[in-house]
């Protein structure tokens, strides 16, 4: 069958790889599948329902929940009466929510649970949504089901005259981006933006087609997850919707995935949760578990390695890495990682483990794919974000962006002409992005154009650098690098509380509170340790020359983080300034 508009892709999954359990969701501490029929046959009653409540083509209809199966269902309904989804992070605030509900002009929204009930409420009080409806029961509001009694007058036949007016041009969802700065921006995207983009990844999907398993966790309402789901359902790859982001590890031992998505910093976390078990191993045991993490650090999975190489590589996954593959369901066949850089020893090393980390780069704008590894053919290049999928074309300016030109480009911000202008010209998306592309095709991101900065002596300095390589430490969780129009960068700098309790525990420092731990003569000096090394691999302009250990973690409730885990410089900035300018002060 023709593949044009987003929801064709369950249609061509019917057609050629029904599935059992094309989506699955833990309940009542067991998996529920819903077999491939049952979610064409609910997203047909959902979108009969929303006909009868008066939804018609280019209406706006919201989505405010975690993962789970009425998310898609939802929006692969919306879709085929010619709607527009507008996917919001349940995490965001109600201030985000008044101000996305009224510039989208969204008319119903499908909430969660009550506690979004409530916030959508309180974002809607001036400007009442003609309805709410809860996936969760909930007493007193609208349950999803009540919409599909809705639709039962509404015939197939109805459904299928509004399935074959949406064109592939048509609008197909707008995403607000959370973005690191400034109010949220409504990305357009196009049936036809997306399914490029998903006939172009595909194939970078190391996996049996019609057999696989995904977990997902990643949230559905970024595009990054969103644009993989639909690849799992072109591809017939199951969907099991993981519980949330504390059991993802307990849902990976039992759904024995063969991929998922995940962003660097949680690959990051793994990594040191991994190297603390390793610490607290003794004697021979201990010894052999970091050096087998050395032998893992000098992998290259483009390289032929010596036969001695390959010798040690074969004793250190025999006794270290054939357990972190366990870990990790034993059926882990790649894993896609993106919205970041990934370290380069974290790449090395789970590539020596067997466990295959396939890195891209894109943006909301994009659909969001620009490039991906290609991993069947081992064609990867550690540091870099792999080759750019089929239609998608890279220039690189004259100052280093990134500009971007393909079907998977948006059709714009919406209601924001002007802002679309300023990014897309003569038909580019200038991503803001510093990269280059190698001669032989490999694309390598360095930085954001907006967040490079100039010190006072002129120096230009690229923070994303200094970030990712000081957040080598085991003992950082978190750093930005600060510095515009100062004499010097500096830093400030998260601890992993999990890494620093335990260079306590080992050193017998004894303590009440993190705010005293950072204090300690020994932990200052660990830090002052980590700052020389890393200062190392950097020229003296570039140096971080102060910096302050803060006794409180980051993240995205607290506001310091995206939820694609970025760090938000501008509010970091604002939260921090007194600490900040004590750095240049004193």
């Amino acid at each position: 069958m023709e593949l044009k508009r987003v929801f064709d892709f369950l249609y061509h999954q019917a057609s050629c790889h029904t599935k059992y359990d094309a989506l699955a969701q833990k309940s009542m501490g067991s998996w529920k599948n819903y077999s491939t029929s049952e979610v064409i046959d609910t997203c047909a009653a959902i979108a009969k329902g929303l006909v009868a409540n008066g939804i018609t083509a280019g209406d706006k209809v919201a989505i405010v929940s975690s993962n789970r199966p009425e998310w898609v269902w939802v929006d692969l309904a919306v879709q085929q009466i010619g709607g527009v989804t507008v996917p919001m992070y349940p995490t965001i605030a109600v201030e985000d929510y008044q101000y996305i509900f009224e510039h989208a002009e969204i008319k119903i929204a499908f909430a969660e649970d009550q506690s979004l009930i409530d916030k959508i409420v309180a974002a809607t009080e001036h400007q009442p949504l003609e309805e709410l409806y809860s996936f969760e029961s909930i007493e007193g509001h609208k349950h999803w089901e009540s919409l599909v009694s809705m639709g039962t007058n509404v015939s197939d036949t109805t459904i299928q005259d509004l399935r074959d007016k949406v064109n592939e041009e048509n609008l197909m969802t707008i995403i607000y981006t959370s973005g690191t700065t400034g109010r949220p921006k409504g990305v357009m995207l196009s049936h036809s933006n997306i399914v490029s983009n998903v006939l172009g990844v595909a194939p970078r999907l190391a996996v049996v087609h019609g057999e696989a398993r995904a977990l997902s966790f990643l949230p559905l309402c970024h595009i990054y997850e969103r644009t993989a789901l639909y690849v799992y359902l072109y591809l017939g790859v199951s969907v099991y919707f993981a519980e949330n982001m504390d059991r993802i590890s307990e849902n990976i031992l039992e759904v024995k995935p063969n991929t998922f998505n995940t962003v660097p910093r949680l690959l990051e976390k793994v990594y040191d949760r991994i190297v603390t078990k390793g610490y607290e191993l003794v004697g021979i045991r201990r010894k052999v578990f970091f050096w087998a993490l050395r032998i893992g650090h000098r992998y290259d999975p483009n390289v032929e390695q010596s036969r001695w190489y390959k010798y040690q590589l074969r004793w250190a996954d025999k006794l270290v890495f054939s357990k972190w593959r366990e870990a990790i369901g034993g059926n882990i066949d790649c894993i896609g990682c993106g919205a970041a850089a990934l370290q380069p020893r974290l790449a090395r090393v789970f590539w020596a483990a067997g466990i295959k980390i396939g890195e891209g780069y894109g943006l909301t704008e994009t659909s969001p794919v620009v490039s991906a590894s290609i991993i069947n053919t081992k064609d990867i290049k550690i540091g870099h974000a792999g080759k750019l999928i089929d239609g998608v074309k890279v220039r690189v300016a004259k100052d280093g962006e990134i500009l971007v030109k393909g079907p998977n480009v948006m059709m714009g911000y919406y209601r924001e002409p002007e802002l679309t202008e300023e990014v897309v010209r003569d038909g580019w998306l200038h991503t803001g992005d510093i990269g280059e592309l190698s001669e032989d095709g490999y694309l390598k991101i360095t930085d954001r154009k907006k967040e490079m900065f100039k010190t006072s002596g002129g120096k230009y300095i690229a923070p994303q650098l200094l970030e990712n390589k000081f957040k080598e430490s085991p003992y950082i969780e978190y750093i930005i690098v600060l510095g515009e129009g100062r004499k010097f960068p500096s830093a400030l700098i998260v601890p992993n509380f999990e890494m620093l309790e335990e260079f306590a525990l080992q050193h017998h420092i004894n303590v009440s509170n993190t705010s005293e731990l950072i204090e300690q003569p020994l932990v200052r000096d660990l830090y002052d340790q980590e700052v020389r090394f890393f200062n190392k691999s950097f020229g003296q302009w570039e140096k971080v020359k102060k910096y302050q250990v803060l006794d409180k973690p980051w993240g995205v409730d607290s506001g310091e983080l995206t939820p694609t885990l970025k760090l938000k410089r501008r509010i970091i900035h604002k939260k921090y300034e007194t600490a900040i300018e004590d750095l240049y002060i004193h």
